[in-house]
């Protein structure tokens, strides 16, 4: 097993300090296949294997590969706190793990968290200090049994259809830092472009007397702006970056500017306290009729899906190189962004997106409440999705390359005439979404059960593969009535349409598996893939299909974008632009030119 720390970047782009320790590579590791670690001791004795960090149990890249159901995994490491960080506070961050987790540190319990998408810290204070060891030991609880957020994870032993290989405890980078005393907290960053700037809350630990804070505002070191507040009197200092209009730079998909940002506390001295590198943009988002405006603009949404799974290492990417890569070929194929689909992805790949100029619907993995994985998931969502997914709010909130919000997708439910558990948690995660983030459009659940009237976006997902029938089905638009997703009895999921900016977000999945096909031209096909519609039977067909499907919505001067399914094959599901491996499946050429020609609403508006 290679023991070389995989993953060695910062994990957390928006907030930098010098101070930091990457804690991936090899962890002590046991399966607790009855959930009984905690009353056999297992915080305080070895652990019988081992695992590479951040990969997950179930991964070949951990050095595990075990992919049966595991009701609790183990992790012990050992970690020499720097002598250098003394007089500071240890934190200590995970940046996911799946699903329930439970640390101790020197037999301490420092920190329990429900959910498997999002970060959580531990703050060290009392328990393990600079120029001593901590020995932090970790369960993580991911029963197939219970409701919980999973996503695509699969319930039942093998993938099949469009559910995959489970992802069982840590599966993002796990590291400390040290902070003092007084110290920032996560930055938040609301652009306005129609004013020229930025306004910046910096929460701080603790309002101490005579502190400020300062905000430096600069492009590639020449500042274009510093601001000093009071960090003494409100509970979040607050700051107003307003930029000279010579030196404002819209972000955008031709012109991805970021500036540079530096936040510091200085105490009734002037003595800098505290100090972090960040980053930040300008752009705007706003609705017109059926427009989606970008910086005032209409831009045509030609998206991808994207599941962010890799043959070696599951929902984790192996290495940095692959977020980026992932966007690349991407861009390549002539779209302009992505539905981040069932998983709230590691926070580099949104700081690359960020970089290159890359659109992303920001998205919960909310599949998996059926407590079984038996059809009609998604029925059920327990309070904790509401906690979870103001998380990644949190998490999220500042990068420009997000341009819209999804929490739910595919929530199956007739329409009732009492309310239920999915109607409760759709308004709880949609108001959330409206409360702490006003600046970007919400769409209450992606296709099937929208349920609040005032959804800013409408969807649909269709998997016609036909594109005059695809037409035919997309029509109606143009008259206030587009489709919507029904029962196969015709009974309504949904709420009805009010004019809100539609587009297909799930459309296409394409069947395509070369080897399968030409064992059906010599009458031996036993298929084992799987995808959407019928299987084209050759490559050709394929891109008349996809040009003609693509054309239907490009075509349609009231559709502001769509979302094709998908970026990569994922397993068994063979409707990928690219092969799992992400090596070229089709001419990519060819499918860019389908894609980039002016879209309907772009011309009109």
């Amino acid at each position: 097993m290679n023991s070389t720390m995989p993953k060695p970047e910062h994990p957390r782009p928006q907030l930098v300090r010098e101070n930091w320790l990457n804690l991936n590579g090899t962890w002590e590791f046991e399966i607790d296949a009855g959930d009984s670690g905690l009353e056999r001791g297992l915080t305080t004795r070895e652990l019988n294997s081992e695992i590479l960090v951040p990969f997950a149990p179930e991964s070949a890249l951990s050095g595990i590969e075990h992919v049966d159901f595991m009701e609790a995994v183990w992790y012990r490491r050992t970690v020499s706190i720097p002598q250098e960080w003394a007089g500071q506070n240890v934190l200590l961050h995970f940046g996911a793990v799946d699903h329930d987790a439970t640390v101790w540190v020197n037999g301490v319990e420092v920190a329990r968290h429900r959910g498997g998408f999002t970060p959580f810290t531990a703050d060290l204070g009392g328990v393990a200090e600079p120029g001593t060891d901590a020995v932090i030991v970790v369960r993580a609880r991911d029963s197939r049994h219970e409701m919980q957020a999973r996503g695509k994870q699969a319930t039942w032993y093998n993938n099949t259809h469009c559910q995959y290989t489970r992802t069982t405890g840590i599966w993002q980078t796990v590291w400390m830092e040290a902070v003092p005393e007084v110290h920032i907290q996560r930055l938040r960053m609301t652009p306005n472009l129609a004013n020229s700037s930025i306004a910046l809350e910096a929460p701080v630990s603790q309002n101490r007397s005579g502190h400020t804070v300062t905000a430096v505002l600069s492009d590639k070191g020449d500042v274009q702006v510093e601001v000093t507040v009071k960090a003494d009197l409100d509970l979040t200092p607050s700051l107003r970056l307003e930029i000279p209009a010579d030196s404002l730079r819209p972000w955008s998909i031709e012109d991805p500017f970021l500036y540079d940002l530096e936040v510091s506390i200085r105490d009734s001295s002037g003595q800098v306290v505290d100090q972090v590198s960040s980053y930040a943009a300008v752009r705007s988002v706003a609705l017109d009729g059926k427009v989606v405006r970008i910086n005032g603009k209409a831009v045509f949404q030609r998206l991808i899906l994207d599941q962010g799974y890799w043959p070696e290492s599951l929902m984790t990417s192996p290495d940095d190189a692959a977020l980026i890569k992932d966007i690349e070929l991407s861009m390549a194929a002539g779209f302009n962004g992505a539905r981040l689909h069932e998983k709230v992805f590691e926070e580099r790949f949104l700081y690359h997106a960020d970089r290159l100029g890359y659109l992303v619907w920001g998205e919960f993995g909310d599949w998996g409440v059926s407590g079984g994985g038996t059809v009609g998931h998604n029925q059920k969502p327990t309070a904790s999705f509401v906690a979870q997914w103001l998380e990644v709010l949190k998490r999220d909130f500042n990068h420009p390359s997000i341009i819209g919000w999804c929490p739910l997708n595919e929530t199956h439910q007739v329409m009732h005439d009492r309310p239920t558990v999915l109607d409760d948690v759709t308004e709880a995660m949609f108001l959330a979404t409206k409360l702490a983030d006003p600046t970007r459009p919400v769409i209450d659940a992606s296709g099937y059960s929208h349920r609040i009237r005032e959804t800013d976006i409408y969807d649909s997902h269709s998997y016609e593969q036909d594109p005059d029938r695809f037409r035919l089905e997309q029509q109606g638009l143009a008259d206030g009535k587009p489709y919507i997703n029904q029962t196969a009895d015709g009974q309504d999921h949904s709420v009805p349409y009010a004019g809100q900016p539609y587009f297909v977000s799930e459309f296409g999945g394409i069947w395509w598996n070369e080897l399968e096909a030409r064992q059906s031209a010599d009458g031996s096909d036993v298929a084992t893939s799987w995808g959407y519609g019928q299987r084209v039977s050759s490559e050709e067909e394929f891109y008349t299909r996809f040009d003609g499907l693509c054309s239907v919505l490009l075509d349609n001067p009231d559709m502001f974008g769509y979302c094709y399914t998908q970026l990569t094959d994922v397993f068994q599901e063979k409707n990928g632009i690219f092969n799992f491996d992400r090596s070229n499946k089709f001419d990519v050429e060819r499918i860019r030119a389908s894609q980039i020609r002016p879209a309907a609403i772009e011309i009109r508006n």
